[in-house]
């Protein structure tokens, strides 16, 4: 008699016994008024109403990084939901805050962001899909920016708005590479001011960048005002208020802003707020749901995008920095398969034990674990497990952390849940690392060039011996330089598959160059975009997508979502 299929994400997300998010509120001491209801299980928190005893942000920081990513999937969303419960579950006061899913890679390739198994944060197909309309509000708010620049354009540009220099682009939250080069406004003298234009994907856009870095309100006005949307006919920057439309946008993001509180199946709180990609963006969910947080409770589990060499990295040197505070834990997630594939074997025979290629593999995360300790911090690696491990790979990936001085643990969230004992060894390596002292710093000083900036980067993180920069870079490296921007900090954008800016290019390699093709001002994020490789803003679709698994029957009921 054959065994029952395992259940999928959503059949074992469907059957969790959801708590009133009420309760989930109160468990964390936020009050009723500072409650705005969406449904039964999803609310808003206006931080601005949690009242007294909830003035500073005093709660310790985990971040959960990984190993560079591969197509076999690492689970590093999982991971930090299972962990968070964990610690919950051995008394600690903890939240979780995570991003927002992009719908782009929900129906390209990714499939749910959620988390999986018994480590999920719930209603894992509400969060999936719309959830609470921050991604429509974000891109509303950038498309009505582009509005209006096109109108004032049209309207007699009393601006001198160069056309041929907009840098601002509209934005779409989806995968569609038709889009990445338009052309608009044909059709004749009243439909606009033809030019070329495109588009990129939401979670890619300042707007987005811009969501996720201001402190509140006022600094989200103050962010949005400041955003350059390109250059007059003599090479002046316009910014938004210039055009004097930052309230409009700020009044289009008023409900958004407020961080997001959900739950994992465990019960634990969570917020799910904002949702940068890491490989164009930042790579962190908001900073306002994280020091919200961090009002709330004493540990609050977080993650940042991809590999330590991209979100790990924009999290300490961008958002650590502009939040003011500093980490006190980073964890390391690695996986067998993962390992096996950056020692050179291919996905479709990740599952057959292969320990040379483990061991092979074992120089990426090196890499990883060591890139963490450069900021002063003490890595834990988390083992994330699956069913096709051997004990003997694992056992001798915790020999290999033992030998190199590193606390290890393998953690098996997804079969077991946080909750329940799957996470039990990871925690309870995290809470001996959350009662030492930390010496965190950034990577770099911002006093230092753009050009120094972007260096420090590449040769200290990624292992790069040099960094080249395009004709056309080299002319933005002196635009920024004279528009006074040099002292911001520097926004990577490169592949998650590699140290490298070649995608093919696996394991820890050395001796290598990025390329950097292009520089593109963020002044309202506050930081300076690399662009590097053949890194897109726009993803496509892949040949066979996501999407087309997915249904909903005549009662509502989906299918498919991962």
């Amino acid at each position: 008699m054959s065994e029952p299929a395992p259940l999928t994400d959503l059949e074992i997300a469907r059957r969790a016994t959801l708590r009133p998010i009420t309760e989930i509120a109160e468990a964390v001491g936020i009050p009723a008024e500072a409650l705005e209801l969406y449904g039964s299980y999803k609310a808003k928190i206006d931080p601005a109403k949690l009242g007294a005893g909830f003035e500073e942000p005093r709660g310790q920081v985990v971040l959960v990084t990984a190993m560079s990513p591969t197509p076999a999937g690492e689970g590093k969303s999982t991971l930090t939901v299972g962990l968070a419960d964990a610690l919950a579950k051995a008394g600690h006061k903890t939240m979780v805050a995570i991003r927002e899913p992009s719908l782009g890679p929900i129906l390209g390739m990714k499939g749910g962001a959620t988390g999986g198994g018994y480590s999920q944060v719930l209603p894992m197909d509400d969060i999936n899909l719309h959830f609470t309309g921050d991604f429509h509000a974000i891109t509303s708010a950038n498309n009505a920016l582009m509005a209006l620049v096109d109108n004032h354009i049209y309207q007699g540009n009393a601006l001198g708005i160069d056309p041929r220099r907009l840098t601002f682009r509209r934005v779409l939250d989806m995968n569609d590479r038709a889009l990445r080069q338009v052309v608009i406004g044909l059709g004749g003298p009243t439909q606009g001011v033809p030019r070329e234009a495109g588009f990129d994907i939401t979670v890619a856009s300042e707007v987005m960048a811009v969501f996720c870095l201001a402190s509140g309100p006022a600094d989200l006005k103050a962010r949005l005002s400041r955003i350059t949307v390109g250059y007059t006919y003599d090479r002046q920057p316009v910014t938004v208020a210039d055009l004097g439309v930052q309230g409009a946008l700020a009044m289009l993001l008023k409900d958004a802003i407020k961080p997001n509180l959900v739950q994992t199946i465990a019960g634990t709180p969570a917020f799910v707020h904002g949702g940068p990609f890491a490989n164009i963006a930042h790579g962190c969910n908001s900073l306002l749901a994280t020091q919200t947080a961090r009002r709330l409770a004493d540990v609050v589990v977080t993650e940042a995008g991809f590999g330590s060499d991209l979100g790990a990295e924009k999290f300490m040197d961008i958002k650590a920095r502009v939040g003011g505070f500093a980490p006190s834990a980073i964890v390391v997630l690695a996986t067998i398969r993962s390992l096996k594939m950056h020692g050179g074997i291919p996905k479709d025979q990740l599952k057959e034990p292969n320990l040379e290629a483990v061991q092979a593999g074992i120089a990426n995360l090196e890499r990883h674990v060591d890139n963490a300790a450069k900021f002063g911090l003490t890595p834990v690696v988390a083992i994330n497990k699956f069913t096709s491990d051997s004990p003997e790979e694992l056992d001798w990936v915790l020999d290999w952390c033992r030998q190199k001085g590193v606390e290890a643990a393998v953690a098996d969230v997804w079969g077991q849940g946080g909750g329940g004992t799957g996470g039990d060894a990871l925690a309870a390596k995290v809470a001996q690392v959350l009662q030492q002292q930390q010496s965190f710093s950034p990577l770099y000083d911002l006093d230092l060039t753009v050009e120094k900036k972007i260096e420090t980067i590449a040769q200290q993180i990624y292992g790069a011996d040099h960094v080249e920069f395009t004709g056309p870079a080299r002319k933005r490296l002196a635009e920024i330089e004279a528009n006074g921007w040099g002292k911001l900090p520097v926004c990577m954008a490169k592949t998650q598959y590699s140290f490298t800016d070649d995608p093919s290019v696996l394991g820890a390699p050395s001796g290598f160059t990025i390329t950097v093709r292009d520089l593109i001002p963020k002044t309202g994020a506050g930081f300076i975009v690399a662009l590097t490789g053949d890194v897109m803003t726009m993803p496509g679709l892949p040949k066979e997508p996501a999407a087309g698994r997915m249904d909903v029957d005549d009662d509502g009921v989906i299918t498919g979502l991962f």
